[in-house]
């Protein structure tokens, strides 16, 4: 079990503490004790990692701007905010660092970096030609793989209760859930672990243009329409629709940024 979230700090965006009263009790638990006849044994660490957890709490900071581009973050008050020591700070901090989302800045020291419209767009073209080859792939499994249809629809039937009032967490985390369950109808696990390490700068990119009405209602009717080809078994027209829905994202993106920069 994962320490719980309980207090919200002030600075640094919004980021919170974690709480170590319940890892305590996972230590203390009496399942997780070492019998007798393994005492000749190296026990295994029961600790959760904590570098994936302060690293998906500063990413979610990053996305949300809470921690906006050019926001510098020390290390020290980093992890006395997170309730951590400075090393698990670090190796998440250079994680993404080398996943090209913060730069170094100062001794010890770190800046977010802002979206580049040009590198986005890039990066739609090449998620345009993945997406493509996944809904056709699942087009033509759709009629056999009753796991991965049922796990599309429930995709399909989240997206449609989206509001004006849905956060935009949740509405990144939704859109996600589409994409991925029709990777995983495509029956090539390669195609998920291809477009995995680009998530980060994905979901940046997404609550970019999904915290406008019009658009995040736009996005769920071409959902809607991809899985229509794709359940219907329509390999062409689902490779088609799940294409052009990624280059449209890609520039809308690309569009939105640069009149921010422009603005700015």
């Amino acid at each position: 079990r994962l320490p719980t979230v309980r207090a919200k700090m002030p600075d640094l965006g919004g980021l919170l503490c974690l709480d170590p009263a319940p890892l305590r009790r996972y230590l203390s638990n009496s399942e997780f004790r070492i019998p007798n006849w393994t005492a000749g044994m190296i026990p295994l660490d029961p600790l959760p990692n904590l570098i994936d957890q302060v690293y998906a709490r500063i990413l979610e900071a990053i996305i949300d701007h809470s921690l906006p581009p050019g926001q510098r973050i020390r290390q020290n008050e980093l992890a006395e905010r997170l309730g951590v020591s400075r090393q698990p700070v670090s190796h998440a901090l250079h994680l993404l660092h080398r996943q090209g989302l913060v730069a170094e800045s100062g001794r010890r020291g770190f800046e977010v970096i802002g979206l580049d419209p040009e590198r986005i767009r890039q990066l739609y073209e090449v998620r345009g030609a993945i997406d493509a080859l996944a809904a056709k792939l699942a087009a033509g499994r759709a009629k056999t793989d009753t796991a991965g249809r049922a796990r599309l629809e429930t995709a399909l039937a989240a997206g449609r209760s989206i509001s004006g009032k849905t956060p935009l967490a949740e509405l990144i985390a939704s859109d996600l859930d589409f994409h991925r369950a029709i990777y995983a109808l495509s029956g090539n696990p390669a195609i998920e672990e291809m477009i995995a390490p680009h998530w980060p700068h994905m979901r940046r990119s997404m609550a970019t243009v999904l915290g406008e009405l019009d658009y995040r209602e736009r996005a769920w009717r071409e959902h809607e329409t991809i899985a229509a080809h794709v359940l219907s078994g329509r390999a062409e027209a689902a490779e088609a629709a799940a294409l052009a829905h990624a280059l449209e994202a890609g520039r809308m993106t690309e569009e939105t940024l640069r009149a921010r920069d422009k603005a700015a």
